[in-house]
């Protein structure tokens, strides 16, 4: 999905939540309410983070495979991000971070033009409850 418009990273945590309520309404899969959360949470922080240091276009997909919603942003800058060093000063710019410690896999690569990131989230808490992230 391409974003534009004057509110593209709320129309891009809409569409987060339109298409995680579908995959549960419409395809049957269980999706925990962490899952939910930190799928509209992590969607926004990419997003934010390609429209603020991106001179160009962003598009953003989701699919589900293997029990996990991936999802994937691309925009038009080489440069890959980096997560900041610890200040316990520093406000915002934490985004990165938190993106990195809540999801099952985190991978940055360049692409022909720009580059794109992909996040992975598992859909369903384990029968215990306890949230499945991730793997070590």
């Amino acid at each position: 999905m391409a974003l534009a418009g004057s509110e593209p990273i709320a129309e891009a945590r809409h569409a987060a939540r339109r298409f995680m309520t579908d995959v549960q309404a419409v395809h049957g899969l269980p999706v925990s309410e962490r899952a939910m959360g930190i799928t509209e949470l992590v969607v926004s922080e990419l997003v934010t983070n390609a429209y603020k240091y991106a001179p160009g276009p962003c598009l953003l997909d989701l699919e589900i495979a293997d029990g996990a919603v991936q999802i994937s942003v691309w925009d038009t800058d080489p440069t890959l991000p980096a997560a900041c060093p610890t200040d316990p000063g520093r406000v915002g710019q934490h985004g990165l971070e938190i993106a990195m410690a809540v999801c099952r896999s985190f991978e940055v690569r360049r692409e022909p033009v720009g580059k794109r990131v992909k996040a992975v989230i598992v859909l369903a808490d384990d029968p215990g409850g306890d949230p499945v992230g991730r793997l070590l």
